[in-house]
């Protein structure tokens, strides 16, 4: 298993789940390619974006079909929120895009969590990689990233 799938089941079992990594042959860069590799739909891929709050990092898991809203996004934080190249992103999470998990971050985002995901029975996240996944239900993702559930999608 990949070092970063290796950091990510770890940080599972440490917030004491069950769910398994999965490494696959197919890429799950994007919640389209995600949902094509494990079969699912693409409301149910847990895509998580950062973004940075005055230099603070802000960890938005928003439902593969939505679009973040940044006015939605300011309201929520008080401020200004944008979205980091990709070596802050890495160098914040120490993950690459297309692979940002949840849980197991360099420095530890505050979390919003997109209402919509509430709505499905079992959702899939990325587990470090561009081609590692991981199952987990809307509760067991608010309990382990201590997100707070918000509206976030773009209208």
């Amino acid at each position: 298993m990949h070092p970063n799938a290796e950091r990510v089941q770890a940080a599972l079992r440490a917030h004491g789940c069950s769910g398994q990594v999965i490494e696959l042959a197919a890429s799950t860069r994007t919640a389209e390619e995600a949902a094509a590799a494990i079969g699912t739909t693409v409301a149910q891929i847990a895509k998580s974006l950062i973004f940075l709050v005055g230099g603070d990092p802000v960890l938005v898991i928003a439902s593969g079909i939505n679009r973040v809203s940044l006015s939605r996004l300011t309201d929520h934080v008080g401020t200004l929120a944008f979205r980091p190249d990709a070596g802050t992103v890495k160098r914040l999470t120490g993950f690459p895009i297309g692979g940002i998990p949840p849980v197991g971050h360099a420095t530890s985002p505050r979390v919003l969590i997109d209402i919509d995901l509430i709505h499905h029975r079992e959702i899939w996240a990325a587990a470090g990689t561009p081609n590692a996944v991981f199952r987990t239900t809307p509760e067991e993702l608010v309990r382990i990233t201590g997100g707070k559930v918000v509206e976030v999608r773009e209208e």
